[in-house]
């Protein structure tokens, strides 16, 4: 019996939500009193692999097929299952973003075992297997009882952080048994963003709203960004409008993020923006109307022209920058 982990990686390196991943299934792995075993797809050198041990892997799977170079979830399904019965796992776990949410149902249904997605922590109980998740726009709990033998989780980015516990680890090459009627998807181009960071990816977002008037006036918050390592962001109305691109639109109609510090300006708060933010660790809201339902959910508030706040808020990070 162990914890079986999908590792992601993006051209052959992980990223934070990997690792997070990694420290929550170690402690997931302790309440249960097995180990932490981590699959990696794809070609990843071994100096990299190794980082998975840091935060707690004690066995790391590398699948390296050729067939399996892009995603398709029946594929990765297939390959994961296989894993899980050699494995004995009794819990599954991803990360809550689009790869997470593509795979686990597919893989739930195929062990017919029992899914929650987007938790936020580790295991209530064991016995009987009792899980918290967040619920109404993050307004509320649901604690959910799983009964199948084998459970499968997806961790909400940033619910539970990095947590070092190097261990000695085992190293492992698989090569999974691929049915031809499996791979009927083929790849012909992929155009990647350059650039930018993306939101998906950003610790930090500065994200705009109407308030901000006009396409015309998104330099300060592009500078503010820049100045923080951020991503940029927008509410639906501005991508509605044309001000900015719909890869940018956050909410429940478009990017659910959780950053470690979320930067609204001028954004009023409706509850289907709220949706997609409210797991931040930290927001911080600009708005001049003192009773816009932003300020509810934020955890610093701001009552003034966003145009006027924004650039005295630009100096004091420079200042800041200048004195470290």
């Amino acid at each position: 019996m162990s914890v079986l982990i999908y590792t992601e990686n993006w051209d052959g390196k992980f990223k934070k939500l990997s690792f997070e991943l990694v420290s929550y299934a170690k402690e997931v792995a302790k309440k249960l009193n097995t180990t932490v075993t981590a699959l990696s797809i794809g070609n990843v050198e071994e100096t990299e692999l190794k980082k998975l041990s840091i935060y707690g892997a004690n066995k790391i799977i590398t699948v390296t097929n050729a067939n399996l170079s892009g995603l398709n979830n029946q594929a990765y399904t297939s390959v994961i299952a296989e894993i899980t019965v050699k494995e004995n796992a009794s819990v599954i776990a991803f990360a809550h973003n689009n790869t997470g949410k593509a795979i686990a149902p597919r893989l739930s249904v195929k062990l017919k075992a029992g899914l929650v997605t987007a938790v936020v922590a580790t295991p209530i109980t064991t016995e009987p297997f009792v899980i918290a998740k967040k619920v109404f726009t993050s307004k509320a709990y649901a604690k959910v009882s799983i009964k199948s033998s084998i459970k499968i989780l997806t961790l909400l980015q940033n619910a539970y952080g990095l947590n070092e516990s190097p261990e000695a680890f085992n190293l492992e090459t698989f090569e999974p048994i691929l049915n031809e009627s499996m791979l009927k998807t083929t790849v012909l181009d992929v155009n990647k963003i350059s650039g930018k960071i993306l939101l998906t990816d950003a610790d930090i977002v500065v994200s705009g709203g109407r308030g901000m008037k006009g396409p015309e006036n998104w330099g300060p918050i592009e500078e503010l960004a820049s100045l923080l390592g951020a991503g940029t962001a927008c509410s639906r109305p501005v991508s509605d409008e044309g001000w900015r691109s719909h890869d940018e639109h956050t909410g429940q109609t478009g990017k659910i993020i959780a950053p470690t510090l979320y930067i609204a300006c001028g954004i009023s708060g409706a509850i289907q923006h709220l949706g997609g933010v409210s797991s931040s660790k930290c927001i911080v809201a600009i708005n001049k109307d003192p009773d816009a339902p932003i300020f509810e959910a934020a955890d610093y508030g701001i009552v003034g022209d966003v145009l006027k706040v924004l650039p005295d808020m630009i100096t004091a990070v420079k200042e800041l920058k200048a004195l470290s």
